[in-house]
Order: C-alpha cells, then structure tokens, then sequence
C-alpha cells in the first residue's frame, strides 16, 4: 500500500484524528499504520458518553450484530477489502493469512449468532425481559450488573474479538482499548458496528498508551483484560475485572488407546493457529514411555516449511528478527535440564528481511511436575512429560482446555469436577475445537449477568388468599424473612 491506512481514534462524536501517532509496522520494521493515541480527558468522556447512551432494544441489537459481521467479512471498511485488511493483519502481527481468514469468517458467524449464543447461558428459571408474563406470578428476571464494558484487547489473534460481541449483545456499551501490536481488527469491526447501526454511543475504539489503560477500566462497570501471568496477579482481586490469561492447554494420553492413532490431533492442537493462541496445546502428559511421543511430534513438526506469513501455505508464525532472538534465548535457557526432541539448537529462521520464522520446538522433561510444563509461547512449542495414575489430576491443573484420551471415568470425573480446568475433552478432539454457544472460559454472561426476583402483581405479600406467602412455604414462619 502507499500510504499507510489511518486508524483513527473512534468516539462518542465519530472519528479522531490525534495528534499523537503510533507508527504500526510489520515484522520486516516497514511503516504499514498510524494509530492515534488518545489522553486520558478523552477516555474520560467518552466512557461518560457511554453511560449516558440509551439501551438498543434487543430485536435492534440482533439484526445490527448481524449486519456488522457481514460488513466485517465481506465489504470495504475504512478503505480497506477484507482481502487487503486480512494482508495487512498477517504481515503485522506475523500470523498466517489463513489463520486470518479463518478468523474473519468465525467473527462473520460469532456476530450472526452472538444474539441468541447468549440466551444458552441464561438460567432455565429466568426470563430476560420484566415484562414477560412470568413476573406477574413471581420470577426471576436476568439483568446486567453494569452498563459499560471496557476490553484490553490482546494483538496475539484476531477471532479473540469474537467474544466482546456477546457483551454488546446483552446491551452493554462497550470501550475497547486495542493492542498497539495488532489495532486493525478492532478498528475495523468497531467501524463496521457503528456503520450497521451501532451509535457512536454504543462502542468506541480508544487507543492509548498503557499508563491511560486503568483509566478505561476504571470508568466502565465491567471489564476484560488480556495478558500473562502478570496481569491474572494484578486483576485477580479485582471482583469487576475478568482477566484473560495463558491458556496452557494440555492433552493426556493414557494407556487406554493406542497413541499412535492421535498424532494427527496432537500436532494440529500444538500448530493451529501458528501456535499463538491460548487454546494451543503446550504439554503432552504420556502414561508410559513419552519418548516415542515427543519423536513422532518432533518428526512430524520439523516438516513444516518456514514462510512468510502472507504465504497461503503458512502455518508457522513470524516476528521481528530482534524479538524471535530474545524468545528463542527465553526458550533455551528454561528447556535446561530437558531433553531437546526439536528446536534444541534455537528456532529462529531468519527470512533475510528483517524477519524471522519462529520454527517448532518439542521438548521432554522427566516428571509430571515439571515447571516447564507451565511455559506458554507464542509458536508451536510443546514439552511431552511422563504421567501416571497416581499422579491423577494434579499435573493437569490450571489449563484452558484438557483433552483426555481415555476411558476411565474416575479419571474424567476428576477432570471435570477440577476448579482450574476449564474444558475438559474427551477422545480424538483437539485443544482448539471451539463452537458458537459453547463456553470458552465458562459463559462470559456468566460475568455479565445476575438473576433477581421480581413480581408484578402484589403477590407473595401475605394477602388472604395468596399461596405463595411465607406462611404456606415456611408453615413455622413467623413475621417477614430477613437474612
């Protein structure tokens, strides 16, 4: 492209261009972007402009997401194709194009289906409107607990942004804070949003810098934040925040099948998507001998050939040479001590641009509780360890997903019934299966919404004749219930 695409600031009185630009480059260091950043007075107002706006009636809201998702995957936005917008993002963020295509068409279908995805987590004895019949007997009502919602967005893959959909589903208003490292997924379906009839009051784009960031969060009612280890340690207390952290994926062979028949399921859970994504497979706990394992991971990974990213036949990601450099010695010096099955001599593939592929890397390490086991990179990179019966679920705790392949149900019933493990799988499914309704951490309404009682005609007051009185539910009852 000529000249660089413009990704301005979107608020409450349409578009801002700042003065304060950040130049967005693309793995080889050449310009592709400018990205306004907005202060913190802007922010401020804009969040403001939120709470203020009007609810979209539920029926507006459907239709509208519809719309938006169709305009997203198929129409020019912001003088972008959807195929110059898919180059664009591939060559930023380094992933391949047809991780990015894929994303587009499952953004395509998340907003066609956001609507009605989040009536599956609705509890069976609420409704989701006060005027329905139900309440003038006594029911529950399902409501939001907020107004606005605030998403600090990842730049690591585009379909996360799937998600906030369900958010403005529900009637939320939402401020979205992209990542400096990939903006031009946000920016291009909050456009999209407020072209199919989302008001600016509605949803914003607010780039900025990271001190203004909790600036958003602390505005809005809600918010969701991506990032590592560190942003779980700095949200975790924080009842109105949901942070978004490493997935650590985990799939577990037990002695019930033959392992040679999955190999196909592990390698495509470690690669998809570049590898880049929480719902990657990062460890393989073998019961047995892990070694023929790791070598059938290690052979079949090593064949993937290093491109560019724009390259159809991609599937490995690209970075910035300097910043493949500093993850290939974060990579060496935590896999001492283990057994190097690929990638033990580095994984950076220098393209000669500037660039480099960041290459497969499979390592084995000795016990279940390995501390590597816990390491998540941005590329295909596994650690294989060995596992037992007596080890049980502990090894497998803290992970996004879990694929068992197994048939001991003590040990599913374990795996279901862990706090910490988010999915649970079971059979030849791998890590990354995802599907429009079905929980990814749980239901996102889950946060977004509570349930309270409402009744519309008096009843339950203790009036003669009412049947739902307290005396007729708690026959010792005397005087009102309190708690």
């Amino acid at each position: 492209m000529s000249e660089l695409i413009q990704l301005d600031a979107l608020g409450p009185k349409g578009p801002y261009r700042t003065a304060n630009r950040r130049t967005v480059t693309d793995v080889s260091g050449v310009p592709v972007a400018e990205l306004s950043l907005v202060p913190k007075l802007y922010v401020e107002r804009s969040v403001a402009a939120l709470h203020k706006a009007r609810v979209m009636p539920p029926e507006e809201r459907a239709a509208a997401l519809e719309r938006a998702g169709r305009a997203f995957a198929n129409e020019t936005i912001n003088g972008l194709s959807v195929e110059d917008y898919q180059h664009a993002v591939s060559r930023v963020a380094g992933m391949p194009i047809s991780v990015v295509r894929a994303a587009t068409r499952s953004i395509e279908r998340a907003a066609r289906e956001a609507f009605r995805g989040t009536q599956r987590a609705r509890p069976e004895g609420a409704v989701s409107d006060w005027h329905d019949p139900a309440t003038e007997h006594g029911h529950a009502v399902w409501t939001r607990r907020g107004d606005v919602f605030a998403v600090l967005a990842p730049g690591n893959e585009p379909e996360v942004h799937a998600l906030w959909l369900e958010v403005l589903a529900l009637g939320y208003r939402v401020a979205v804070r992209p990542s400096q490292r990939e903006p031009l997924t946000p920016h291009r379906l909050v456009t999209a949003l407020r072209e199919a009839d989302f008001g600016a009051d509605q949803v914003v784009f607010l780039p900025t810098d990271h001190a203004v960031a909790d600036e958003i969060i602390r505005d809005a009612d809600l918010a969701m934040v991506y990032g590592g280890d560190s942003v779980m340690r700095k949200y975790s207390q924080d009842a109105r925040v949901l942070p978004q952290g490493p997935g650590r994926s985990k799939i577990l062979l037990s002695g019930d099948d033959d392992w040679s028949s999955h190999v196909n399921t592990i390698v495509d859970s470690v690669s998809h998507y570049g590898g880049m994504a929480c719902v990657n497979t990062t460890a393989v706990f073998v019961e047995g001998d892990p070694t023929p394992v790791a070598e059938a991971i290690a052979e079949r990974l090593s064949a993937i050939p290093s491109l560019p990213p724009e390259d159809a036949e991609a599937v490995l990601p690209v970075q910035p040479l300097d910043k493949a450099e500093v993850m290939e010695r974060f990579l060496l010096d935590h896999a001492r001590g283990t057994t190097a099955r690929l990638g033990g001599d580095g994984i950076v593939d220098d393209l000669g641009d500037g660039s480099a592929v960041l290459r497969p890397a499979v390592f084995q390490v000795d016990r279940p509780d390995a501390p590597q086991t816990a390491i998540e990179l941005g590329f295909p990179c596994v650690w294989v360890a060995p596992w037992s019966r007596d080890d049980g679920v502990e090894p497998l705790k803290n992970s996004l997903v879990v694929t068992a392949i197994t048939r001991d149900e003590a040990l599913i019933d374990g795996l279901v019934n862990e706090p910490t493990i988010s999915n649970v799988y079971l059979g030849d499914t791998p890590t990354y299966w995802m599907r429009p309704g079905i929980p990814h951490d749980s239901y996102l309404a889950d946060f977004l919404m509570r349930s309270k009682a409402m009744i519309r005609d008096g009843r339950g007051s203790g009036r003669e004749g009412d049947g739902d009185q307290a005396g007729d539910l708690y026959p010792d009852a005397v005087g009102p219930i309190t708690r």
